[in-house]
């Protein structure tokens, strides 16, 4: 996983693919990140463990879907 002190807002920006006023707007509050892309994209961005994902992320990622 990558060290994440001292990021700066471009920096996760450039990681993400998620623009700097949108991660401004979740810092401060004004935006709640309810999209499922965008959380996709913020966790890729991380490189958060697809075993804290949950199922619903796993399928989004790029691992076998779960059964319907």
């Amino acid at each position: 996983m990558r060290e994440l002190g001292g990021l700066r807002q471009e920096d996760l920006s450039e990681m993400t693919g998620l623009t700097q006023s949108f991660l401004s707007m979740l810092e401060s509050g004004a935006r709640r990140l309810t999209n499922i892309d965008k959380i996709v994209r913020l966790l890729d961005g991380l490189d958060a463990p697809v075993e804290l994902t949950g199922p619903m992320l796993r399928s989004a990622r790029g691992a076998a879907a779960p059964p319907r």
